[in-house]
């Protein structure tokens, strides 16, 4: 009954009807991936994690829990945010995923659900099915996904979001698990990016209804404002580091280099993770923290006295 409602003929028409809107949203893509791909590891590790915030707090928003990404960024480091419990618990779900956690292939593994055939559960679990009703349903998702073929992972993403809802994967509200698997699938054949990032332009395809041509054009146009905003957040912070650089080229050793480079590398940090990152003292760690606040250039995010975290500004 499902695969009746499932037109894959419809989208592989709307895929060949949209070459040049998919030639554009590939090349984004690919322009996004090369700039993440040529950079260090840690750095390149940090703006993975760098956009993922800003995925996962763009999907908060769209599911209704509105999460500010320094929040949920405290939240993982163990500083107390004060915020919907339930949000940071999604919030922790999609980051790890975002970042490469997870087989997407592996739905209950990608889920991090228990196996159980015990009824009777409470939310989120009771609102998707379980035991070998879930088995079931995911067999079947494989199977829509699998007469896809010949539709390519960044174009097949509103079609595999519509085969989520059709098997019953998850809860109607939970909007950030199909999101999360659809990013992750997108990003198959990149070198570097392990999801493909939509940002607030996710919002208006996520939950998206209509023909499959329409869905799929707001898509490619989501993937292409995206990506191009994820590639000019990264660009940002290459400006930053080199502002930071030239402000502080009159203070003596290499210690403003290194908390710059510490900065750069990490959405946010505390003055001992800086300490342990960048080989330096606390103390000297915590004066060029405030050394580039007030050159305007980091900012500290928790407004408090104890367990402060830094951010590069500006």
């Amino acid at each position: 009954m499902t695969g009746m409602l499932f037109d894959a003929d419809g989208w592989r028409a709307a895929q060949a009807a949209l070459a040049v809107d998919l030639a554009a949203a590939a090349q984004a893509l690919g322009r996004l991936d090369q700039v993440v791909a040529e950079m260090v590891p840690a750095d390149r590790a940090g703006a993975i994690l760098r956009l993922a915030l800003i995925e996962t707090e763009a999907m908060l928003w769209a599911q209704g829990r509105p999460l500010r990404r320094e929040e949920i960024g405290r939240d993982l480091m163990e500083a107390r945010a004060g915020a919907d419990l339930e949000a940071m618990r999604i919030a922790r779900w999609g980051l790890r995923r975002l970042e490469g956690q997870g087989d997407p292939a592996d739905l209950r593994g990608f889920l991090a659900l228990y196996r159980t055939g015990i009824g009777g559960l409470g939310e989120p679990l009771a609102a998707r099915p379980t035991g070998d009703d879930f088995d079931a349903a995911s067999g079947e998702f494989r199977v829509l996904i699998a007469r896809l073929e010949g539709v390519i992972p960044i174009a097949r993403a509103p079609a595999a979001r519509s085969a989520w809802r059709l098997c019953g994967l998850s809860a109607p509200e939970a909007l950030s698990e199909s999101a999360c698997w659809t990013a992750r699938d997108m990003a198959t054949g990149c070198e570097a990016l392990s999801f493909v990032p939509l940002g607030r332009h996710g919002r208006g395809v996520w939950i998206d209804g209509g023909p499959p041509g329409d869905r799929l054009r707001r898509h490619l146009s989501a993937v292409i404002h995206g990506t191009t905003e994820a590639r000019q957040e990264l660009a940002r912070l290459a400006d930053w580091r080199a502002r930071a650089m030239q402000a502080t080229a009159r203070i003596k050793g290499d210690n403003p280099a290194r908390v710059i480079a510490e900065l750069a590398a990490h959405p946010l940090l505390s003055a001992a993770m800086i300490e342990g990152r960048a080989g330096i003292s606390r103390d000297t760690a915590e004066r060029l923290l405030a050394r580039l606040r007030d050159l305007g250039l980091a900012r500290e995010v928790t407004g408090g006295r104890r367990f402060r975290l830094w951010a590069a500004a500006g």
